[in-house]
């Protein structure tokens, strides 16, 4: 076990090391740098003063000094600063992050609220009326894009009831988002479990409970749904994965201070040393709970079996 996990934290390297230079060589291509946007509304600049804010950034120099000088100060630990607020990137990621995870947590928890009993009732009644209403209602919501969900949100449960507010105040402004992703998420969790459900009704096992007399209740709950852990938690890790990493439209749409809302920004002003950060956050993110996710399949299914 100790050395798959070594061998699967070797890989992130030249994963890293790849990403983080394409997205690199990618910043490079636009016409207008941090500098052109960060002077853009003070009027005219004469191109000296911009010439001299870029030898301060260190933009003036070629693009691999300038990859390789970041390179260095991340191995070192040292992320840089934000060009466009001088504050330390570390720090301002650290500031965001909360956010991002209580909205990743509200979401899940919504998504698994729904989704299970869903999924489990669509599999119990297949074909049945409740089946189809449900994979109706589940295909809708998995064609439905995020930014459209959000948006009928605002104006139904905002704009027409008042229920819920669009955006910060109290504890109420993270509902909003978080029913936006569990749309999305639920659906395909809902259709996921229904398949994963109704193969484990048909197989050998349970034809035998239900000969035996077991009920129905006891062989959901003591023997399928335990054997659809391994799905749930490859869900799970995929989830955890792009949430953590900030789900940049709904946070926009919702002005959700969390790290997807910090990436856009920080797109929007070419701050390379803060979208190189968040590029390194989801790399990391993605290895870590997969690799998370991995270790859970060996020692909750004994099919599974790691390769030497």
């Amino acid at each position: 076990m100790n050395r798959y996990v070594m061998s699967r934290l070797l890989q992130l390297i030249p994963i890293l090391l790849g990403i983080t230079f394409l997205t690199f060589a990618l910043m490079q291509i636009p016409a207008d740098d941090a500098v052109d946007i960060l002077y853009q509304q003070s009027g005219t600049v004469s191109e000296e003063i911009k010439a001299a804010k870029r030898a301060e950034l260190g933009l003036d120099q070629p693009f691999l000094v300038q990859y390789g000088r970041w390179l260095e100060g991340v191995v070192t630990g040292d992320m840089g600063r934000s060009y466009i607020s001088g504050k330390l990137v570390f720090e301002t990621f650290i500031e965001k992050l909360p956010a991002t995870v209580e909205l990743m947590l509200v979401s899940i928890a919504l998504t698994i609220f729904v989704a299970m009993p869903l999924g489990v009732i669509a599999a119990v009644n297949q074909n049945r009326p409740v089946d189809i209403i449900i994979r109706t209602l589940s295909f809708v919501g998995n064609s439905m894009p995020n930014f459209f969900a959000g948006l009928l949100l605002i104006y139904f449960l905002a704009l027409k009831l008042n229920l819920l507010p669009i955006m910060g105040g109290d504890w109420r402004a993270v509902i909003m988002p978080a029913l936006t992703l569990t749309l999305s998420m639920g659906a395909k969790y809902t259709r996921q479990l229904r398949a994963v459900v109704l193969e484990e009704l048909e197989k050998p096992y349970v034809t035998g409970a239900r000969s035996r007399g077991v009920d129905e209740f006891t062989i959901l709950t003591r023997s399928v749904l335990p054997s659809t852990l391994v799905v749930i938690i490859t869900l799970l890790a995929l989830s955890m994965g792009s949430l953590l990493g900030g789900t940049a439209i709904v946070e926009t749409i919702f002005m959700w201070d969390g790290v997807g809302k910090l990436a856009v920004d920080a797109i929007l002003t070419r701050d390379y040393p803060l979208i190189q950060a968040y590029v390194v956050w989801m790399s990391l993110i993605y290895v870590a709970v997969n690799l998370s996710a991995d270790l859970l399949y060996h020692r909750l299914d004994p099919r599974v079996r790691e390769v030497e």
